[in-house]
C-alpha cells in the first residue's frame, strides 16, 4: 500500500515546475531540511536559494526534505522528496532555519530520520548535520547540542568553500576541525565550552581547540552579480504560481526591534538591470511576480523598474510597502496586477511609541496610504501591530485602536466614489526581543499582560464594521523569546518538550531551570550574552546607545 506521504509528494511533485534531479553515484548527498511543512517551505525564497545553489555544484546532489503534511510523528524513516532515499544514505543534513519556533521540528525530523538528537552521541557512520538561515545568524545556542556545525553567513559566500574541505573518508572530529579552521563563519559547538555565574548568567566561552574565538558572519558585499529567485514553481504553497525575486538584504530604515535591519548592515540593492532580467524569466514561467525584501519600496529606482512593465501583462506583488514610499508608479503597478490587498506596518498606535522603535512613519503617512490604496482600486488592507513593547503604556495599547477607527474613516471616505468598502485586517503580535538589536537587553512582557492588551484591542475593534482582527498567541510568542535568547541550557527544555509531545504547558512547569530567566529578565550592558561570540561587524556600544535613545522617550 502507497503510504499517504508518499502519495502528497507524488502529487506535489507533479506539478512542480524546475524540480532538480541528478544521480546519488560519485557525487556528495545533502538533504535539505525545512523543518516545516511542503507548503511553507516551499514559500521560503531563502530555502528554494539553496537548493538551487548546492544543485549547481556537479560534485553535490541536494534532494529536499520537509516535515510530514500531517504534522505528526512517524515511526517510518523520514525519506528525501525527490528519489525517496533515507537521510541515513546522505552524507549531509542541512537544515535551513529562518524562525525559532521551528526548533522543536529539528527534533522530530532527526527521530524519524533514526539519528541521534545530539551531536555527541552520533557515530562516523552517520551523515554530518549542519544548520544555517538567518535564526542560526542571531543565536544558535539553544539548539547548539544537536548540530555539528552551523554555517553563519549567506550561502553564496560560504557554500563553495564549505563543500572544498568537505571530505567523506575522514573522522567526523578531524573533518569538523578542518571545516572550522578553513571555512569563515562555521562554527562547531563541540569545540567550545561554556561556562557559567552562581547566578545563571554567562561567565566565559571558551575555545577548547584551536579555532576562532568569535565566529565572523561572512556576507556578499556586492549582490550586482547573483540574483536569488525561485528554483521551483508550485501551486502548492502561499504564494502559489508566484516567481518571487529578491531585490535586496537589509533595510536602511534601522527599526530598533527588527533584527534584520542590523545584521544585513549595509543594506545592499540588486542593480534594475538585473532585476529586470530576473523578471522576465519569470513571467516566461509564470504571470505574477513577488518582489521580495526587506524594504522593496526603498530599492533605489523602482518607480524606472516598474515603468517598464507598466504596459504589459505582467502582474507583481511587493513583500512590503512602506507607508511613506507608496509611489504613484507602485499603486500603478498594484492596480494593473489586480493587487486587492496590500499591507502596512504601523507597528505602534502612538507617534511617541513609533519614535522610540524608530518606526519613521507618522500617523499621516498611515492615513494617506490608506487612501491611496483605496483610490487605485485596491480596497483591502491589512496593518500589522506589535503589543508589549519597550515603554508601551496603556495610551499606547489604545492607540491602536483609535488608529485603526481612523484608518476605517479615511477608508470609508475614499471608498464612497467608488461605492464598494473593503476590508480591514489587523494583525497584532507579541513583541519578541531579538539579538543584535538595541532591545536586545530588554525584558519581554509576561504572557498575561499580553493576553490582557490583546483582549482588550480585539474586543474594541470588532464593534467595528468591515475590520478583523487576528492576534498572536502569547505563549508561543514566549517560547519563541525563550528560543531566541537562551542558551545551550535550553536544548535540555527543547528535548523535555519533545519527550512530551509537545505539551509546552507540561514542559515549562516541570523543567529544573526556570525558563523566565531567559524570557523575562532584564539584561545589563556588561553581561555576556550567549550570542556575543557571533561577530556581525556591530559594536555593542552602539546599540546600547539605540537602546538608550529608546528609552529617553520613554513617559
Amino acid at each position: 500500500m502507497v503510504s499517504n506521504t508518499k502519495k502528497l509528494h507524488q502529487k506535489f511533485a507533479e506539478s512542480e515546475v524546475g524540480t532538480i534531479r541528478k544521480s546519488w553515484r560519485g557525487r556528495i548527498r545533502v538533504a535539505l531540511v525545512y523543518p516545516n511543512r511542503y507548503s511553507i517551505g516551499m514559500s521560503n525564497l531563502g530555502f528554494q536559494a539553496i537548493y538551487h545553489l548546492l544543485n549547481t555544484f556537479e560534485h553535490v546532489v541536494c534532494e529536499r526534505v520537509f516535515l510530514p503534511e500531517n504534522n505528526r510523528r512517524t515511526k517510518n524513516q523520514l525519506k528525501t522528496f525527490e528519489s525517496g532515499k533515507p537521510l541515513t544514505d546522505t552524507d549531509i543534513i542541512a537544515f535551513s532555519l529562518s524562525f525559532e519556533n521551528d526548533y522543536p521540528h529539528i527534533l522530530s525530523i532527526l527521530e524519524s530520520a533514526g539519528i541521534p538528537f545530539r551531536s555527541s552521541a552520533r557515530k562516523t557512520h552517520d551523515p554530518l548535520v549542519i544548520a544555517g538561515g538567518i535564526a542560526c545568524f542571531l543565536n544558535p545556542e539553544p539548539i547548539a547540542p544537536f548540530i555539528d556545525c552551523f554555517l553563519i553567513g549567506e550561502a553564496e559566500s560560504i557554500l563553495s568553500q564549505f563543500l572544498d574541505v568537505f571530505e567523506l573518508k575522514k573522522s567526523k572530529k578531524s573533518l569538523l576541525k578542518i571545516i572550522a579552521q578553513n571555512v569563515p563563519g562555521a562554527y562547531v559547538p563541540a569545540f567550545y565550552k561554556t561556562d557559567y555565574n552562581s547566578d545563571g548568567t554567562l561567565a566565559a566561552f571558551t575555545p577548547l581547540e584551536n579555532v576562532p574565538q568569535k565566529i565572523k558572519r561572512v556576507f556578499l558585499k556586492d549582490l550586482s552579480q547573483v540574483s536569488t529567485h525561485s528554483a521551483v514553481i508550485t501551486p502548492h504553497t502561499t504564494f502559489g504560481s508566484t516567481f518571487l525575486v529578491e531585490v535586496g538584504r537589509g533595510c536602511p530604515h534601522g527599526c530598533r526591534f527588527c533584527a534584520a535591519g542590523f545584521i544585513y548592515r549595509p543594506p545592499r540593492f540588486r542593480p534594475v538591470s538585473l532585476l529586470e532580467n530576473n523578471m522576465k524569466h519569470g513571467v516566461s514561467q509564470v504571470e505574477t511576480i513577488g518582489l521580495v525584501g526587506a524594504a522593496v519600496s526603498d530599492l533605489p529606482d523602482i518607480r524606472k523598474l516598474c515603468q517598464q512593465f507598466l504596459d504589459t501583462n505582467v502582474r507583481i506583488s511587493f513583500s512590503s510597502l512602506r507607508a511613506d514610499r507608496l509611489a504613484p508608479e507602485l499603486l500603478s503597478i498594484l492596480k494593473q496586477s489586480n493587487v486587492k490587498t496590500a499591507t502596512i506596518a504601523p507597528e505602534a498606535g502612538t507617534e511617541r511609541l513609533r519614535d522610540v522603535i524608530h518606526k519613521g512613519i507618522t500617523e499621516e503617512d498611515v492615513l494617506d496610504a490608506a487612501a491611496a490604496l483605496v483610490e487605485n482600486d485596491i480596497p483591502n488592507v491589512k496593518l500589522y501591530f506589535m503589543v508589549g513593547l519597550p515603554t508601551e503604556t496603556e495610551a499606547d495599547v489604545d492607540g491602536i485602536i483609535t488608529l485603526c477607527k481612523r484608518i476605517k474613516h479615511r477608508f470609508l471616505k475614499s471608498s464612497r466614489a467608488r461605492k464598494r468598502i473593503g476590508e480591514i485586517t489587523v494583525s497584532l503580535n507579541a513583541f519578541v526581543p531579538k539579538p543584535f538589536t538595541p532591545f536586545q537587553w530588554v525584558a519581554m512582557q509576561d504572557v498575561n499582560g499580553l493576553k490582557t492588551k490583546l483582549k482588550k484591542v480585539k474586543g474594541e475593534l470588532r464593534k467595528v464594521a468591515n475590520v478583523r482582527v487576528h492576534a498572536d498567541v502569547p505563549r508561543w510568542a514566549y517560547i519563541q523569546a525563550l528560543f531566541a535568547r537562551g542558551d545551550r541550557r535550553v536544548a535540555d527544555i527543547l528535548t523535555l518538550a519533545h519527550t512530551n509531545k509537545g505539551n509546552w504547558v507540561q514542559t515549562l512547569k516541570t523543567v529544573p531551570m526556570n525558563p523566565d530567566f531567559y524570557v523575562l529578565r532584564q539584561r545589563n550592558f556588561d553581561e555576556l550574552l550567549p550570542w556575543d561570540f557571533v561577530d556581525h561587524d556591530l559594536k555593542k556600544s552602539f546599540l546600547w546607545k539605540e537602546y538608550q535613545k529608546a528609552e529617553s522617550t520613554r513617559v
